[in-house]
């Protein structure tokens, strides 16, 4: 007999989707397949893609379709290695352009094979997406480069607006949801993207085995480790050998957490049944627009003063 977690649960009624197929989302996969690249949209089988093309955004995978890890959460194909297209990122950008976008998510695949874990790669994409797009702003979501600051410094040299790297669960469910991963390793990439004065962000899933408790302990963490963004959604199970979904959390629960995160010292917390880390929202959008325009002004007025 099967546990109870492991039964099929039924979705309810808030994580019922419409997948739209209008002009909209034809022109974006138009864009996306036409330039030959891959999406978390697509790859994670995402529900808020028929959304979120629709209305002309998508979230853009480079590095390829194949990870070197196999968390249990993710449907991105596990491989040992893959491939590394030198012309990606001249066709991200240009796919950037032709979306229209004011800003774009950018993410990637782990790849442990690679010597810099593809860190050149990722600041060349950046770097062409903003010669691109002047004023675009680029949040990217990169792996933990198994932990070197090299190439964490090498994707911060490219001066994205947002680092964004999830922990995406509670420390005590790493060796089973991401075993290939380590907590602590990644709140220490997202303190020392903060420390060099990054705009940092992190999302977790609930849904996988988790206590309120344990939730709370990580969003302490993230904000000690100086994250000012984070994300929390519902876990989804992708196929049948995937990890089961534990529990369906309520939207109630949902909004305790974005009510709690902010008492903690996040600055914006999108918290809801469907928000994904690349989930693009209005709070984000206000907070950034705000953040970067007192960046400027303080990068302008130091730049003054050495001058003088």
């Amino acid at each position: 007999m099967k546990k109870s977690s492991e039964l099929k649960q039924a979705k309810p009624a808030w994580l019922r989707v419409r997948v739209p197929q209008g002009a909209g989302f034809v022109r974006m996969k138009n864009i996306v397949h036409g330039a030959h690249l891959h999406t978390v949209c697509e790859e994670a089988l995402c529900p808020n893609m028929g959304r979120c093309w629709e209305n002309g955004r998508a979230t853009i995978m480079i590095l390829g379709d194949k990870c070197t890890r196999a968390c249990r959460f993710c449907n991105v194909r596990p491989e040992t290695s893959g491939t590394c297209d030198p012309e990606e990122p001249p066709r991200v950008a240009e796919a950037v352009r032709k979306m229209g976008l004011r800003d774009v998510v950018i993410t990637s695949v782990t790849r442990d094979d690679l010597e810099d874990g593809g860190a050149g790669l990722w600041a060349r994409t950046v770097k062409l997406v903003h010669e691109a797009v002047p004023g675009i702003i680029v949040e990217v979501l990169i792996p933990d480069f198994g932990g070197s600051l090299s190439s964490l410094e090498t994707v911060l040299a490219s001066k994205p607006e947002v680092l964004g790297h999830n922990l995406e669960t509670v420390s005590s469910l790493y060796g089973r949801v991401r075993p290939q991963a380590d907590y602590r390793r990644s709140l220490e990439l997202l303190r020392r993207a903060h420390d060099r004065g990054a705009v940092v962000k992190t999302g977790i899933m609930v849904g996988v085995g988790e206590t309120e408790e344990e939730v709370l302990d990580l969003m302490r963490d993230a904000v000690a480790a100086g994250c000012e963004i984070f994300t929390v959604g519902q876990y989804l199970q992708p196929t049948k050998e995937h990890l089961p979904v534990s529990r369906f959390v309520t939207p109630e629960e949902f909004e305790s957490y974005r009510r709690r995160g902010l008492e903690m010292g996040f600055k914006v917390v999108v918290s809801a049944p469907l928000v994904r880390s690349s989930y693009h929202s209005d709070e984000q959008e206000d907070y950034l627009k705000r953040r970067l325009k007192i960046t400027a002004r303080e990068n302008s007025l130091s730049d003054g003063n050495e001058k003088n």
